[in-house]
């Protein structure tokens, strides 16, 4: 096989310069009919690779086909590589290589594929501010050290591709809002429009085109914002292809291998400042500036925030009788006294709020896990006056985390007789006066080895009583001239004359 240098020589010394047929084989030592078939020749010469033999694989290719269409009706975690089938092939007595096998893999695997229509699309050009695009996705983390899956909130500004992430437990409708809230502090405004998914926390429902009807809270939203709320067609994730190729790169950037963290906190704070560094990368469209560079263009034509969307979901319910509240398979607690009233519960993506009679009553952090109880001691402290036995095995006060010398105190007076009811004394107190006063007051009557709830108590109506007046200064004129003389005869001719009468 002569490479086309060659070709191109033989025909241009006797086309072109007229040398002779034998000339030239002589000279390139090739043999006559050599030369005049590449003479004849106009195309180039092709290379045609001959089917390799398979003798190795043999009577397993039958085995390993089989195995492969019984692969394919399995859930594709659960299909076996090349690797794994070749394996399990010698398990069998097969005894040739891999490459055999992996050939027959991949040519079995390609006539499986179905033909695709390759799609046209249109590209899309965005000015400075004009639109945003958002997505959410699911990646896996390890959490306090549970490996969890947790929902991300891709947003992505159009014009500059500046993006931002934030992680959270649910896809819930107060984590969509609380997505927003974060993801316009980080771009410092809010751009004209936002593109999205149909998803049912923002469409209820789909008509035909581009016509939706919006979910009702989530329109308050787009209002507080004034931003313009645009659903993709369905099936047409091109029309938001830049937050939809953001998903897959940050899945191998960022999650690849899988990244540990304290908590969910910590997660945000990290994947806030991998936002900052990937936009050091050269801009797509513009490889001569950053990310950055044109986000800090495009910054200055976003709309500027007034103040944070109030997100919230809102229920009516009835308090327990244990002083309770559900929400979202879990319990938070509220101040006994509103037992058996009806209050509204809001919750938001990171707290639970309880309210009635147009005020506040009860603030709890909240919580992902199902079937627990969120309570505050101090919420059923009024209980205690009146059942102070519940302290022992009252289940808002197991596990209270109490100031180490309140806590020792509470320890001293629980093996004593009636203790339960000095310690409830001592609450009492530490409602009125506070704690740091309490903790000094105990640390005084544990170093003076004198622990009851009577001296605590003492020890804070000391420690509460007012600093002594300091003396004041009598002006001269109201001095007195003659200052009385002590005389205590006087007494007894007081008693004297008592006695005379």
């Amino acid at each position: 096989m002569f490479c086309m240098e060659t070709v191109a020589k033989i025909r241009r010394r006797h086309l072109v310069h007229g040398e002779t047929i034998s000339a030239i084989a002589r000279e390139l030592r090739l043999s006559r009919n050599t030369v005049k078939k590449y003479l004849k020749q106009t195309d180039p010469p092709a290379y045609h690779r001959s089917e390799q033999p398979k003798p190795k694989l043999g009577d397993y290719e039958a085995l390993l086909v089989r195995w492969l269409e019984q692969d394919a009706q399995r859930p594709k975690r659960q299909r076996r590589t090349a690797q794994r089938l070749f394996e399990d092939l010698q398990g069998e007595g097969y005894a040739g290589a891999y490459d055999s096998v992996q050939r027959t893999v991949k040519a079995w695997k390609q006539s499986q594929r179905r033909p695709t229509n390759t799609q046209a699309f249109i590209p899309l050009l965005f000015a400075p501010g004009e639109a945003a695009q958002f997505d959410w996705s699911h990646e896996q983390v390890e959490l306090g050290g549970v490996v969890q899956t947790i929902k991300l909130a891709h947003f992505r500004l159009a014009y500059s591709r500046q993006g931002f992430l934030v992680a959270y437990p649910r896809e819930s409708q107060e984590m969509l809002f609380a997505a927003h809230d974060r993801a316009f502090a980080f771009f410092g405004g809010v751009p004209l429009r936002m593109i999205y998914d149909n998803p049912k926390t923002l469409v209820d429902v789909i008509f035909t085109g581009k016509e939706r009807r919006f979910n009702r809270r989530f329109l308050a939203l787009a209002n507080h914002y004034l931003f313009e709320p645009v659903a993709c067609t369905p099936g047409s994730g091109w029309e938001k292809g830049q937050v939809e190729n953001q998903v897959g790169n940050v899945r191998e950037w960022l999650f690849s291998p899988r990244p540990s963290f304290d908590d969910m906190p910590a997660l945000n704070t990290w994947l806030e400042q991998q936002c900052r560094r990937l936009a050091s990368r050269p801009h797509p469209q513009q490889p001569a500036r950053t990310i950055a560079q044109l986000f800090a263009e495009e910054q200055a034509q976003l709309r500027p925030i007034d103040r944070p969307f109030n997100g919230y979901f809102e229920q009516p319910c009835r308090v327990s009788s244990t002083c309770t509240v559900p929400y979202d398979r879990n319990r938070y607690s509220v101040p006994a006294e509103y037992a058996g009233q009806r209050v509204s519960l809001r919750a938001t993506a990171e707290q639970i709020v309880v309210a009635a009679e147009g005020k506040q009553i009860a603030i709890h952090t909240r919580s992902f896990a199902r079937d627990r109880q969120i309570l505050d001691p101090w919420h059923y402290l009024p209980l205690l006056e009146r059942k102070p036995g519940a302290l022992r095995n009252g289940a808002p006060f197991v596990h209270w985390e109490l100031p180490p010398p309140i806590a020792a105190v509470k320890a001293h007076l629980m093996k004593q007789p009636k203790g339960d009811r000095a310690f409830v004394e001592i609450l009492l107190a530490l409602r009125e006066h506070g704690s740091e006063l309490l903790t000094v007051a105990c640390a005084l009557a544990l170093e003076h080895h004198t622990l009851s709830a009577a001296v605590v108590l003492n020890h804070v109506h000391r420690l509460k009583a007012p600093l002594p007046v300091a003396p004041v200064q009598v002006p001269e004129h109201l001095s007195l001239v003659h200052e009385p003389q002590a005389d205590c005869a006087r007494y007894d001719q007081l008693r004297v004359s008592c006695h005379d009468q």
